[in-house]
């Protein structure tokens, strides 16, 4: 069965259980590629539902200042593409929550778009997501993904025009990813207040699932999102964690409580059963 099955699957069953996906988002060897690994496995024992594991690159154009640490953390630590995924290998002996590389294309070309292609699906890799890589411009990695069963998710912006949402939706597999804000990632204080007018324009031209991200740092917001759109994607809330955490045992029990505290939020939210949620 292709690796992409794990994404379908995990939104079917999400959906048949009236929530919406949470998916964090961490930097692959952060503090190093060992506590990337048992952050994986925290994160899903506390309600995380996919996870995308940033790529470690020198210059992160669409990353604010916490992602940017983060990633630079990364490098540091020595986390290449084919240590990371070694990790995702390692981890497929026990786990099987669905895994996304996000990136930036410069790391993937360089490794060699058909060798990561198959080096990703033999290890386990279930979707890329390529910041910096339109769906005109993606042929040279479209093709070997969808040979290796693995799917290409792409970003869209509040100032994308419908009809190329419509187009991007075509060639886009797994989720599509609504960035909530024009901008670089990093916390925000509240949802912008078109978000939800936009994801639900989006619903109705495609069947993929609906994920956004950008700026979603608190419980709070997390459940305001899950109550319209079919995943949640927290990053820079979590870099942060990382960072004042990293090297203490405080590293697992911090992040996997805000991790705890999002999902209940989300399951709150869809239930409407409003309560506070903190981490």
């Amino acid at each position: 069965m292709a690796n992409n099955a794990r994404i379908t699957r995990k939104f079917q069953e999400l959906r048949g259980r009236s929530e919406a996906a949470l998916i964090p988002f961490i930097v692959a060897g952060d503090p190093d590629l060992k506590a990337t690994g048992a952050l994986v496995l925290e994160m899903e024992a506390r309600g995380a539902d996919l996870i995308e594991l940033g790529v470690p690159f020198s210059d992160p154009m669409a990353d604010g200042p916490a992602n940017q640490r983060a990633l630079a953390r990364g490098l540091n630590s020595g986390a290449s593409l084919s240590a990371i995924l070694g990790l995702v290998a390692e981890l497929r002996k026990q786990t099987q929550i669905p895994i996304i590389l996000f990136g930036y294309f410069n790391p993937f070309f360089r490794y060699g778009c058909e060798r990561l292609c198959a080096d990703g699906a033999r290890a386990g890799v279930d979707g890329l997501l390529v910041v910096d890589m339109p769906p005109e411009e993606s042929a040279e990695l479209a093709k070997p993904a969808r040979a290796a069963g693995i799917d290409l998710i792409y970003l869209l912006a509040p100032t994308t025009p419908i009809e190329r949402s419509r187009m991007v939706a075509k060639s886009a597999s797994g989720f599509l990813y609504y960035v909530s804000v024009t901008g670089v990632t990093g916390a925000r204080e509240r949802v912008g207040g078109d978000v939800e007018q936009h994801v639900r324009e989006l619903s109705s031209i495609t069947d993929l699932p609906i994920g956004v991200g950008f700026g979603i740092s608190t419980p709070a917001q997390a459940g305001e999102v899950a109550a319209y759109a079919d995943a949640v994607v927290v990053g820079s809330a979590l870099s942060l964690l990382i960072e004042a955490h990293g090297k203490t045992d405080q590293l697992l029990p911090r992040v996997g409580a805000l991790v705890g505290a999002m999902k209940e939020a989300m399951r709150a939210a869809r239930s409407n059963q409003p309560r506070a949620a903190s981490a």
